[in-house]
């Protein structure tokens, strides 16, 4: 299946991108961050399971057993706090 996935705030800037296309199989969010996770370098990192990461499907948050479908938009960001 087709997704757009996004990238926000230190995500965006460890990868150097805010947005790509990707090709997948994943059935679930936590699939797909594990096999962006396995390309290694600033994905291993920056998208880590041990590392907190919040994401979206198609504009609402969700967990990573969130079913993906062909077409969707995936975004993936760090918490945000405020003051």
């Amino acid at each position: 299946m087709n997704l757009t996935v996004l990238y926000f705030a230190s995500i965006r800037e460890a990868l150097g991108q805010g947005r790509e296309e990707v090709i997948t199989d994943a059935p679930t969010v936590q699939a797909l961050r594990d096999e962006l996770v396995a390309r290694g370098g600033a994905y291993a990192s920056s998208l880590a399971s041990g590392r907190a990461v919040r994401a979206a499907l198609n504009q609402v948050m969700v967990d990573g057993q969130a079913v993906l479908v062909d077409g969707a938009e995936v975004a993936f960001f760090p918490p945000v706090t405020g003051g």
